[in-house]
């Protein structure tokens, strides 16, 4: 029996996981601890908690295994700034002592590092690295319910690798054919997220946010697609990509790309974060999550050629794209397609441990396709009633307990179904960048007011942001056409026709906002101006305080689904603790809060209307 602690850090999104036997026990992004979005600090806190959740010290582990080999990516930097000199000489200067203090001495940052977690001897730690992209295929394929796959990964980059294909089985993974740097669908998607004003390595959802929003007929869109195919990227048929590294700037300088050269290329300036958004912006959005569309598919196309499998697995941060996926999904090149819920670098640490647990130390790998191994990635902390009375007393928060769980899920449906906002806090939060219904603020998807209300209200964010539908799995296909669950809002499906409403014949010619409000469907704040839904399927067996609240729902208005968007707002990590839900809470304009079986009104609570009391201020994301 295996303990296994793995490590993500010193990039962005750290993580930390712990198996045990095979078993994730608990696995956990440092930034729910820190409130810091997005860190990349060594994962003390989230280090303590796995350890914490398996009652085991350090010294009783049986390895520890960071994902990523840092020798390798020094290797990178160097015959990188080697091939472009004298470019990106100021880059260069800034980054080396970085480099070499930071990632040339890993192994004592790591050290160090547990040093903060507790009191250990050096001589039982047994210290492993994984590669990057090995840790995502692990995450993915090991954690999926097949025997044998084909396994597909896309990032920005990892030590060389952008993009892999590989086979899994059994307990082993061999990569057959990689893709390296500088020539990467991440960072040329990351690139367009940059230019169109949104930040490098969290802003990539809006992009994908935006791209309904374009005209796909118009001749500016047109001529995007063809001037991205003509100048920057040049697509092969199995998927590799040419990047033309005279309009990128990632590989020696401080950006992502030449400003002016791509302002002259596309005739647009570079959106900044407080300019307006217009139709040039939407139709370059449109443009590059189509072709990035096409690279996906080749891709995948590519996999199932050289592979001849009919399932495969995805990871890495483009594997999050989940309209790529609904699309991937209807293109049937597949049986069955998995994809990791966390599948960004904080699944790193549960890959690296993966991959040491089967690779390593060669661990029998038990498949049963009826069991999730991700347990709904309902993984990280979770609360007591003693926890939470203890907030209470500290915040002054005034609730009623509910003794029996279906007269709450009655009362809190009948909230929505008033129109209210409710935030929802139950059971062990969520791995990964998605909340499941364990850390979610939930709304009327009927209510055609809600996605504005939700946006500029709750979550503080722009206006075109979309929401998601959590539906009860069993009666997803009453609302939507897909062919597969989707516990993880990890694919984008169409809304059935029968539910949709007539766009405006002119809806491109109307003002940005008069396109936000044009009705869609009978389920208009989960549905996209292209009739599309990020769906996630509720499974009673999984999450059943959820399935249930859902179930009150449609018991109440005949609808069996609900707005779900993380519990959060815009800047700020997803909820973990109680604390944390009621300053949220009391933050925003959400009218109820749910925390395991309390409840509060908003009414009720102490200086509820004064916002300076309870002002979070967080960085833009």
């Amino acid at each position: 029996m295996k303990k296994i602690l793995g490590i993500s850090a010193f990039y962005h999104d750290s993580s930390a996981t712990i198996l045990v036997d095979g078993k994730i026990i608990a696995a956990v992004q440092e930034e729910r601890f820190t409130r810091i979005k997005n860190t990349p600090d060594f994962p003390v806190q989230s280090i303590q908690f796995c350890l914490k959740q398996a009652g085991l010290t350090l010294d009783e582990l049986d390895a520890v295994v960071f994902y990523d080999k840092p020798l390798l990516k020094f290797e990178r930097l160097l015959s990188t700034y080697n091939a472009f000199a004298p470019k990106g000489l100021l880059s260069f200067l800034k980054s080396i002592p970085v480099w070499i203090n930071e990632k040339m001495f890993l192994k004592k940052l790591i050290y160090d590092g547990l040093k903060e977690v507790g009191d250990y001897d050096k001589k039982n730690i047994k210290l492993l690295f994984t590669e990057h992209h090995l840790a995502h295929a692990a995450s993915t394929f090991f954690t999926s319910p097949f025997e044998k796959a084909a396994i597909l990964t896309i990032d920005g980059v990892g030590e060389w690798c952008t993009a892999s294909i590989a086979v899994g089985d059994k307990n082993g993974i061999q990569i057959i054919k990689e893709m390296e740097f500088p020539h990467s669908v991440g960072l040329l998607y990351s690139a367009f997220t940059y230019f169109l004003g949104f930040k490098v390595n969290s802003g990539e959802y809006k992009l994908m946010g935006l791209a309904p929003y374009g005209n796909p007929n118009s001749r500016e869109t047109i001529e995007y697609i063809n001037t991205i195919r003509e100048n920057l990227v040049d697509i092969k048929s199995d998927g590799s990509i040419w990047l033309n590294q005279d309009y990128f700037t990632y590989s020696t300088g401080l950006k992502m790309v030449n400003n002016k050269k791509w302002e002259k290329l596309f005739g647009i300036k570079r959106r900044k974060d407080a300019d307006s958004i217009n139709q040039n912006h939407c139709n370059l959005a449109f443009a590059i999550q189509l072709i990035t569309q096409e690279i996906v598919v080749k891709m995948a196309t590519e996999a199932k050629k050289i592979t001849g499998l009919n399932d495969i697995c995805l990871a890495g941060g483009v594997a999050l794209n989940c309209s790529i996926n609904g699309h991937l999904l209807q293109e049937n090149l597949f049986n069955s397609i998995y994809v990791q819920p966390a599948a960004g670098d904080a699944g790193g640490s549960l890959g690296a441990a993966l991959a040491v647990n089967y690779m390593y130390f060669g661990e029998n790998r038990a498949i049963d396709f009826s069991e999730d191994k991700m347990q709904g990635a309902y993984l990280g902390p979770e609360f007591s009633s003693r926890d939470i009375e203890t907030m209470n007393k500290e915040m002054n928060a005034v609730s009623t307990k509910f003794e029996d769980s279906l007269v709450l899920s009655d009362f809190v449906a009948s909230k929505i179904a008033e129109g209210k906002i409710i935030g929802w806090f139950q059971g062990r939060m969520e791995f990964g960048p998605r909340a499941l219904g364990n850390r979610s603020i939930l709304g009327d998807p009927r209510n055609p007011k809600m996605q504005k209300i939700l946006n500029e209200k709750i979550k503080f964010r722009e206006s075109f942001r979309p929401f998601a539908p959590s539906v009860l799995a069993e009666k997803v296909n009453e609302y939507f056409n897909i062919t597969t669950s989707s516990p993880y809002m990890l694919f984008v499906a169409d809304v059935n026709n029968e539910r949709r409403k007539p766009l405006p014949q002119s809806l491109f010619d109307l003002p940005f906002t008069d396109r936000l409000n044009a009705e869609r469907s009978d389920i208009h704040s989960v549905t996209h101006l292209d009739y599309s839904s990020r769906i996630q399927t509720v499974h009673k067996e999984t999450n059943p305080r959820f399935w249930q609240l859902i179930h009150s729902f449609e018991k109440q208005t005949n609808y069996s689904l609900l707005i779900n968007t993380s519990f959060n707002v815009r800047g700020e990590p997803i909820v973990c603790s109680p604390r944390d839900a009621f300053k949220c809470f009391m933050n925003t304009d959400m009218d109820y809060l749910v925390i395991g079986d309390y409840v509060y009104n908003k009414l009720d609570q102490e200086n509820w209307n004064d916002k300076s009391k309870w002002q979070l201020n967080f960085k833009k994301d």
